[in-house]
């Protein structure tokens, strides 16, 4: 798989909250950085971190959330992908969308970290 496809498939494991394949295609060691400010922001390191303390935790406080990818760009041994965020919270029913940027790091073909860039005042003006 070429890092792109590695990344393409990542989004998928989290629309279907395909977990083992997440844990695959991650390295053990793996970095999460998630932007200060960012609800529940922070840094999480191994996929079993990542998996219950950022992808279980949306459900708690979102009626729905998600990324859409509007673009992959390689970039050697990261892949940038550009797009947004949306999302209704739970409590509030405000909805949002925020551009965002996320940057992958990989290691022989395996996600080794994560960063995150994106607007995150229009987040927390929907939440109550």
């Amino acid at each position: 798989m070429t890092n792109i496809e590695v990344i393409q498939e990542l989004y998928r494991t989290f629309q279907e909250k395909d977990y083992d394949t997440f844990r695959q295609i991650c390295s053990p060691n793996l970095e999460w950085v998630q932007n200060e400010g960012f609800p529940n922001g922070s840094t999480n390191y191994g996929p079993e971190a990542v998996i219950e303390n950022v992808f279980k935790a949306f459900n708690h406080d979102w009626e729905s959330w998600r990324f859409e990818v509007q673009e992959y760009l390689d970039a050697a041994n990261s892949v940038i992908v550009i797009g947004f965020y949306e999302g209704v919270h739970q409590v509030s029913k405000k909805s949002f969308r925020s551009n965002a940027a996320h940057v992958y790091d990989l290691v022989d073909g395996k996600v080794s970290k994560f960063r995150q860039f994106t607007d995150t005042k229009v987040i927390w003006d929907a939440i109550p």
